[in-house]
């Protein structure tokens, strides 16, 4: 009974170990059908993409390692120190000047509707290098702005001097400054 599966077995095992007659001519029949298949055109940005991302070799001079140092730390720097003040039309802007007090604060920035509140846009400057007053003068457009003043990176402050702003979705608090037209 269980010699007829082993014998199944065997006999495949037999025919396929025969070798296979493969048509000699095939292989040229087969380059035949490749050369007549069209030449794939390639797109300009397919070109461009497989040029850039191409490996290739980089080799540096110590002269050319001491000027590609120099332009990072360039980039650096210019990266550090941020955009100055923001720059508004100069069309019915007029100079507005904040002011805060705070005698433990080692930086302060003020950021609102007219800078995007980005708190790298527009920092304040002690107004003495012992005093505690930080003020900035920005130029304003006439409109109705919100801000704050962000003292040390991290604590939000209302401008005690000025009306509070209503409470906004992220329970920072803030206030309202109007600036009129000419």
């Amino acid at each position: 009974m269980f010699d007829q599966p082993d014998d199944a077995v065997e006999r495949m095992a037999r025919h396929l170990r025969q070798p296979v007659r493969i048509d000699p001519a095939l292989d040229e029949r087969v380059m035949r059908a490749i050369a007549t298949l069209p030449t794939p055109v390639r797109s300009t940005a397919g070109v461009a993409w497989s040029w850039l991302t191409r490996p290739r070799r980089l080799t540096l001079t110590p002269l050319g390692m001491v000027a590609a140092a120099a332009a990072l730390a360039a980039v650096v720097l210019l990266y550090r120190r941020g955009p100055g003040p923001p720059v508004l039309p100069r069309t019915d802007t007029r100079p507005f000047q904040f002011v805060l007090v705070a005698p433990r604060a080692t930086r302060v920035s003020l950021v609102g509707d007219f800078n995007d509140w980005d708190a790298t846009r527009t920092p304040m400057r002690r107004v003495r290098a012992t005093s505690s007053l930080w003020s900035t003068l920005i130029p304003l457009a006439p409109g109705r702005y919100r801000y704050s003043f962000l003292v040390d990176g991290a604590h939000w402050r209302a401008d005690p001097a000025a009306p509070a702003a209503r409470d906004d979705e992220f329970g920072t608090p803030s206030s309202v400054v109007t600036v009129g037209g000419s």
